[in-house]
This record gives structure tokens, C-alpha cells and sequence, in this order.
């Protein structure tokens, strides 16, 4: 299963709007947003899109009333998680929070073949190794706001675990 990896979007709706569009056409089933989403509104184009999003605040967290009305308006479509997410996707478990460090931390505990941040506005994709002997994936997509550097994000394939950081055409 593909899915579509973001963060740091910080309002700028066109930026993920095109981010997940991108992401669907290359097949992508769902999304995970890594926080710092900020207004609620961000979200709206994504409805159109149909693909589930799950979503953490991060230290951004804008209006939280506003956030459950947007979930609940999205028909299941979106859904908010609060400060981390621990879903089971394609039968790989993915961990998502906001916070390199602490993602880091969970990465090393070894529960999780994914684990997924925000924050840094930088992507970077690498190998965690755990407490239990093996590895886990550690995804930071970025800012797709392109906050501090280019607009990213990532197109992950759990079956493959393939993690591509892509570049939005056009940081406008």
C-alpha cells in the first residue's frame, strides 16, 4: 500500500492540496500528516481528494474545536489522533508525532516498522536501529510549506518500504 507522508503545511492549503493530489495520482491510499496543520480550513481541498487523513497537531495546533467540526463534517475522511498516532496500515505499524526527538526514541523501542515526524522542515528518510536487534524506519517529510527550503513530501510504499521525498513543482 501507498501512502502520502506530510508536515508543516502551516496553512498553505494549495501546498497540500497539491502534495496529496500528486501522491493519489501516483497511488497513494492515505495520507499522515505529521503536524503543524495550524487552521482547519487547510483541510478542506483534501475532502475533494477522498483519501482518509490522519492527522497530529503538532506545536502549531491552531483551533482545536474548529479541527473536530472539520473531522466530523469529513464524513470519517479525517481524523485527529492528538499529540501522536499508532495505526496498523497494509499490516506494517506505523507510529506518527510531530517531534523528531521523541519519534527517534519510539523508532529505538523496535514496536514499529515505521516511524514518522515533522517539525525540522527537513526531510530525511533513515534506518533506526532498536533495542530489540533490528530496525525501524525513521520518515521526516519535511515542511510541504516549504518553510526554510524546498516544499516536500514523502510517497511511501509499505509493501516495498520504499520512502521517495518528493518535491512540490511550484512553492507558490
Amino acid at each position: 500500500m501507498k501512502i502520502c507522508i506530510v508536515s508543516d503545511s502551516h496553512d498553505r492549503a494549495p501546498m497540500l492540496a497539491q502534495a496529496v493530489a500528486s501522491a493519489k495520482e501516483a497511488g497513494a491510499e492515505l495520507v499522515i500528516h505529521c503536524g503543524d496543520l495550524i487552521g482547519a480550513q487547510t483541510l478542506k481541498p483534501l475532502i475533494a481528494l477522498g483519501l482518509p487523513v490522519h492527522l497530529v497537531h503538532g506545536n502549531n495546533l491552531g483551533d482545536p474545536i474548529a479541527l473536530w467540526k472539520m473531522c466530523k463534517r469529513s464524513e470519517g475522511l479525517i481524523n485527529y489522533h492528538g499529540a501522536d498516532i499508532d495505526i496498523e496500515i497494509a499490516g506494517r505499524k506505523l507510529f506518527a508525532t510531530h517531534y523528531p526527538h521523541y519519534a527517534r526514541g519510539i523508532a529505538a523501542l523496535g514496536e514499529f516498522h515505521v516511524v514518522c515526524c515533522g517539525h525540522s522542515h527537513e526531510a530525511s528518510v533513515e534506518q533506526q536501529t532498536t533495542i530489540k536487534g533490528g530496525k525501524s524506519w525513521l520518515v521526516n517529510p519535511g515542511s510541504v510549506a516549504g518553510l526554510g527550503g524546498s516544499a516536500t513530501w514523502i510517497l511511501a510504499d509499505l509493501e516495498l518500504a520504499t520512502f521517495e521525498i518528493r518535491q512540490l513543482l511550484d512553492n507558490k
